[in-house]
Parts: structure tokens; C-alpha cells; sequence
């Protein structure tokens, strides 16, 4: 039990036993054409000896069994050429081609290097030379191996896909059950400290004290609702995509470092989205967050709010020391981060707000060291 445990064990498992598996089919194929190609070849020699045999024979001489054995084989094209590269005869050929002199030798030029052609000696006569093309069985059977490669490939790519998808399956539960257990366990004693907020009021504590830990409060309501809407199905509803932009940018703004340069595009015209607020600011926050990181608390930093035919399109643009274009999809995968105390959570948990929830797209629209990073949200029209 502990060996299936091993993901790289099982996997490295399932891999060479497939290649066994692919590997005898395909041998054990390959000698069964080679033998049914023998096969072949014997007929055509015995054909040949018949052929020779009706020929060479006189006018009285029994040529029953000659005759019988020439009349066999009608599955096989075949022709005889004499020794001056002339067609003395062609058999099993369709009409239309036989009909045709130029498509005859084109038939003839493509079956001739298929097999060895047969002599057939007619003694004083001189020599003719029997030319054979496979049988429809061989044929068939020639390609057989592709077919099963196929189907093998087919199959390990369904179960592939299967594992994929129970895998990812078992990340959402394990994402949404996660989030419900956040949010309860943040929501019993943030219930306790409101409780406490009115203790204080009544006790004429300094209003500065108060205010302070309320704005801690106010955080902590923000995160637990943004934990139980991850767990829970979400309703999207038409918001302003402008309104819900701003106040994340001005939340950011407030709580930031003056050595940042923040600036923000808006559209003049209120754009209205399929959304949910919340946690969209909390994705814009993951990006603004990451990008100030980036730029080690000092630089340019610039949010733009635009459409085009399909989309609305969020821009998180910074001047920070950027991103390797071959990290552009990684740094989304959960538990990657640049940070030595990075969780590897922000940007994961926001492509799958974006894309899961909202049916957007997020992405690394480009970076480099000169310009720093853009990333792109794009959210689909409201329909």
C-alpha cells in the first residue's frame, strides 16, 4: 500500500508498464505479419511452379491440379513480366487500372518493391518474372500496430485526464473547505470582540483607542467574508466594475508606502460587469500587493480600466525588477513564491477567483527588467 502512496513511483510505474505492454503488442504484430508474409510468398512460389508447369506442358499432359492451383489465388495482384520488361499477364488487378495502360504501370511501379519478384523458368522459352503485391489481409495487418498505438495513447490519455481532473477535484474541496473553516474559526472570536467594541464605549475608553481597533475589526469582517465566499457558490450579480476598481485602489493607496507612485485610469463611462466585489478586490489586492513586493516598496504603480469588443480588462502595471517569461503560468500554481515567507497562495487563489468564479482570464500580459510587470484581468461582457 505504501508503494501507490509514491505518486512518482505509481506514475513511473503506469509509464514502463505501458511501454511493456505497447512493446509486446507491436512485437508480437510484427511476427505475425512477418508470418502471414512467408505464407504469402510460399503461395505465390507454389503459383509460380503451377504457372511454369501450364506453360511447359503438351498438348495431352493432365493439368488439373495445375489448373486448380492457379485458379486459388485471387486476393493477390499480381503480374508477369518477361525478360524484355514487357506485362505478359496481370491478375487480380480492378478492371478500371487494367483498362488504363498509363495507370497499369503506375499500379505496377507502386507494388513492385513490395515483394521480391519470383523467376519462374520456362527452359528453352526463356524466363518470365512473377511481381506480387500484399494481400488485403497484410495489408490490413500493416497497419494494425498504428491503430493499437492509437487507442493505447487514447486510453492513457483518458486516464490521464481522469487523474487530472479527480486531482483537481480533491484541491476544490480541499480550497473551499479550507476557506469555510477560515471564516468560522475567524468569525467566533471576531463576534467576541465586537461584544467587547460596546464594553469599551461604555467604559469612556479614548474614542482614538476605539476607532483603531475598529478599523482592525472592519479587516477582519473583510477577510471572513472573503473566506466564506470562496467555500460557498457564488451568485454573480451586475456591479459597477469602475466602483469596485476605485475603492480597491484607494484602499491599497492609504495603506502604502509614499515612496510609491500610485496612478489609476478609469473610463469616463461606467462600465457594469458580472461580478462580486469582494472578491475581486481581493484579487486586484493579490496583484497591487505582489507588485509593490516586486519593486521593494519603491516605484511606479498604475491600475487601467478599459474594453474592447469581448472583454473588460483590468491592467496591474508596475516598474519593478519583472518576471522570467518562463514563470509567466508557475506563479500561479499554489505554493510557488519568490518570497522566503511567501505562502504561494495570492496568485493562485486569484486565478481561480478570476477564471473558476468569474469565467475571466488572468495572466502575465508581459514583463522585463527595463519596463516591469503587467498582469491582465479580463472579464467577460455582461450579458
Amino acid at each position: 500500500m505504501k508503494f501507490f502512496e509514491n505518486t512518482v513511483k505509481v506514475r513511473l510505474f503506469i509509464l514502463f508498464t505501458s511501454i511493456v505492454v505497447i512493446g509486446v503488442v507491436v512485437w508480437n504484430i510484427s511476427v505475425f505479419y512477418e508470418g502471414v508474409k512467408n505464407e504469402e510468398r510460399e503461395k505465390m512460389r507454389i503459383w509460380s511452379s503451377a504457372q511454369a508447369s501450364v506453360n511447359k506442358a503438351g498438348e495431352e499432359q493432365d493439368l488439373n491440379l495445375e489448373l486448380e492451383i492457379l485458379n486459388t489465388i485471387n486476393d493477390i495482384p499480381m503480374f508477369i513480366v518477361n525478360e524484355s520488361d514487357g506485362f505478359q499477364e496481370v491478375n487480380n488487378i480492378p478492371q478500371p487500372i487494367t483498362n488504363d495502360s498509363l495507370r497499369l504501370k503506375q499500379y505496377f511501379e507502386s507494388i513492385k518493391d513490395q515483394n521480391q519478384p519470383i523467376i519462374i523458368d520456362l527452359g528453352e522459352a526463356g524466363k518470365q518474372y512473377l511481381y506480387y503485391g500484399d494481400s488485403s489481409i497484410l495489408t490490413k495487418i500493416k497497419y494494425y500496430p498504428f491503430i493499437l498505438l492509437l487507442i493505447i495513447f487514447l486510453l492513457l490519455g483518458l486516464i490521464y485526464l481522469y487523474y487530472v481532473t479527480a486531482k483537481n477535484s480533491e484541491k476544490n474541496k480541499l480550497w473551499a473547505g479550507m476557506a469555510k473553516e477560515t471564516a468560522h474559526q475567524i468569525g467566533t472570536p471576531l463576534s467576541s470582540l465586537v461584544g467587547w467594541m460596546e464594553i469599551l464605549r461604555s467604559e469612556n475608553v479614548n474614542p482614538e483607542y476605539i476607532f483603531e481597533i475598529e478599523k482592525d475589526i472592519d479587516r477582519l469582517k473583510t477577510i471572513t467574508e472573503r473566506f466564506s465566499k470562496v467555500g460557498s457558490k457564488l451568485t454573480l450579480e451586475i456591479s459597477s466594475l469602475n466602483k469596485a476598481v476605485e475603492n480597491t485602489f484607494n484602499y491599497i493607496k492609504d495603506r502604502s508606502s509614499n515612496l510609491i507612485q500610485f496612478s489609476i485610469e478609469l473610463p469616463e463611462e461606467d462600465l457594469k460587469c458580472k461580478l462580486n466585489p469582494v472578491l475581486l478586490s481581493w484579487t486586484i489586492e493579490n496583484l497591487t500587493k505582489n507588485a509593490i513586493d516586486a519593486m521593494k516598496g519603491r516605484g511606479k504603480l498604475k491600475i487601467s480600466l478599459f474594453e474592447d469588443k469581448n472583454f473588460y480588462k483590468i491592467h496591474v502595471s508596475d516598474s519593478g525588477k519583472g518576471i522570467p517569461a518562463l514563470k509567466f503560468k508557475t506563479i500561479f500554481q499554489p505554493g510557488f513564491s519568490t518570497k522566503d515567507r511567501g505562502w504561494g497562495l495570492g496568485l493562485s487563489l486569484s486565478k481561480r477567483i478570476i477564471e473558476d468564479y468569474h469565467f475571466g482570464k488572468i495572466k502575465v500580459l508581459s514583463s522585463s527588467a527595463e519596463s516591469g510587470s503587467v498582469f491582465e484581468i479580463k472579464l467577460p461582457k455582461a450579458t
